[in-house]
């Protein structure tokens, strides 16, 4: 017998009606991240990028996703829409007009910005995401219940849901290679694969000093900003830019306090099982109608081989 979703939701409400009056957890909220000293960092100078995209193969081909031969990579339609990442597509690379010289377009590489105070990991209340040392953004997605949340909560809308198996679907995002960069020596494919050095590796603290010093040397090519320096908290991926951020894709509204200080009060507040709940509900639900149109596939097969 079928199923609709206004039933199987109220059938499960009935049943979860008992839990949701449960004893409240102390709070969903991670503690306060405050970056580490040591992390690494990248400094992306826009007037160097040549939009070649060969970030992109090389951040496909160490992620084992889908991908194409380096050569079609040479293919300057995509650069007609403004893309963004999605869940087989850990970074992009977006062409923007230049209001300084217009004969000269700019080219921005897009990916998570690994913030110091991550929103996602703040939202996450089974602690799916976590700040590493090395200044990566961390997801494990053996602990990911699917909520969804962190893609709500991130300013720079970057994590993806990967809906490719009904049955293990799960979020993804930039890793910052992270296996790679706590080597000694290792670097992330982007930055080792660039032909042009637009993307600079190293600590942090060291590349807000390099791009401050590139500014005061040359006035006149870069505007007076590092974008990701200070932006919610400060990020892990730092910019330059000829013009402003706003002109190339960039929110400029998001201000120097971390998200996590927004959030956290509030979700200290909330039980985990009025959190959870729902996307338990939608995931039960999910599966059930998934396994209804298997067995209606496999019903109609049967009919057609008699």
């Amino acid at each position: 017998m079928g199923i609709n979703r206004r039933g199987f939701l109220k059938h499960l409400t009935a049943i979860g009606s008992t839990a949701v009056v449960g004893k409240a957890t102390k709070g969903l909220a991670q503690e306060d991240f405050t970056g580490y000293p040591n992390s690494y960092g990248v400094l992306v100078d826009t007037t160097v990028c040549i939009g070649c995209r060969k970030c992109e193969w090389a951040c496909k081909n160490v992620n084992n996703l889908p991908n194409k031969p380096i050569t079609e990579y040479n293919d300057k339609s995509v650069f007609e829409t403004n893309r963004r990442t999605h869940a087989d597509t850990f970074t992009v690379v977006n062409r923007f007009n230049n209001s300084k010289n217009p004969d000269k377009p700019i080219y921005v590489k897009k990916q998570c910005m690994h913030c110091n105070e991550p929103a996602c990991a703040s939202v996450c209340f089974v602690k799916a995401f976590t700040k590493s040392p090395e200044g990566a953004v961390v997801h494990n997605p053996s602990v990911c219940i699917g909520c969804r949340y962190c893609m709500a909560a991130c300013p720079f809308n970057i994590p993806a849901y990967q809906y490719d198996d009904a049955f293990t679907p799960e979020i993804t995002k930039c890793t910052f290679c992270f296996d790679r960069i706590r080597k000694e020596g290792g670097v992330p494919a982007c930055v080792e694969m660039c032909p042009v050095e637009a993307l600079t590796f190293g600590k942090r603290s060291e590349l807000v000093d390099l791009a401050h010093e590139r500014i005061r040397n040359n006035p006149d090519k870069y505007v007076n900003h590092v974008y990701g320096e200070h932006e919610v908290g400060g990020t892990s991926w730092l910019y330059l830019s000829p013009v402003p951020f706003d002109e190339i894709g960039f929110r400029t509204d998001l201000g120097t306090t971390p998200i996590p200080k927004y959030s956290r009060g509030f979700l200290s507040m909330v039980s985990v099982v009025l959190v959870t709940w729902p996307a338990l509900c939608m995931g039960f639900y999910s599966f059930s109608k998934r396994r209804e149109e298997l067995a209606k596939n496999e019903s109609q097969n049967n009919k057609e081989e008699e």
